[in-house]
């Protein structure tokens, strides 16, 4: 059994009604931290996190601290914050790929190896998108994906852990636990916090489901 996390009601619902209502609630997760992490959070966005409810878990608590910097943060502090974080002048303080983290370097063998799963498993990448597929934003809304259905049929349970074992768990906690303690971070530290504790559960699950 998946341990119990804290319902994301502010979150949209992700998939159809054939999808575990458990499983559901992990693609809502692993939505809600593509977005923060795929570009500048808008208002709208803030406002999401900001109605959020948190509880006395681990999880549930970097949840209520989101939702109170959520309150406290415009947009504009968010795009700076996402900025210093991402993109700066020449590079942000972190550099959320999987081929960086595993290699050193961006477009080396981790992303090559995605794409053939990709591939696959029929994920196509979209045409306006510039960000190489191994940028955690795309690593979690292609889980979200697979949970739901998004390419076709939800995937098993044994195709998302191979997914997930691949090309998230090697180096996903790692940036997580980077943005936690990030010099730049505020509105981003609990992302961390929530990125960092949702891979822990999935890894703790899968190897329960096994």
């Amino acid at each position: 059994m998946r341990e119990e996390m804290t319902p994301m009601a502010q979150v949209n619902p992700v998939g159809n009604a054939t999808v575990a209502a458990e499983d559901i609630l992990r693609a809502q997760y692993y939505g809600f931290l593509a977005r923060f992490l795929a570009s500048p959070p808008d208002q709208s966005l803030l406002d999401s996190a900001a109605g959020m409810q948190g509880d006395e878990t681990p999880l549930g608590t970097a949840i209520g601290i989101l939702a109170k910097l959520a309150r406290q943060t415009s947009a504009t502090a968010a795009r700076e914050e996402y900025t210093a974080l991402f993109i700066g002048l020449t590079r942000g303080e972190l550099m959320p790929y999987a081929s960086y983290y595993l290699t050193g370097f961006l477009h080396e063998k981790p992303l090559a190896n995605l794409r053939g799963d990709m591939a696959q498993l029929g994920i196509m990448r979209e045409e306006e998108v510039k960000e190489p597929e191994d940028h955690i934003a795309a690593l979690c809304e292609m889980m979200a994906g697979l949970i739901t259905g998004s390419f076709g049929a939800p995937a098993d349970l044994p195709t998302q852990q191979r997914f997930f074992d691949r090309h998230i768990l090697p180096w996903g906690g790692h940036f997580f636990a980077d943005l936690e303690r990030a010099q730049a971070a505020t509105l981003y530290q609990p992302i961390g916090t929530i990125g960092r504790l949702l891979l822990e559960i999935e890894q703790t699950a899968f190897a329960m489901d096994a």
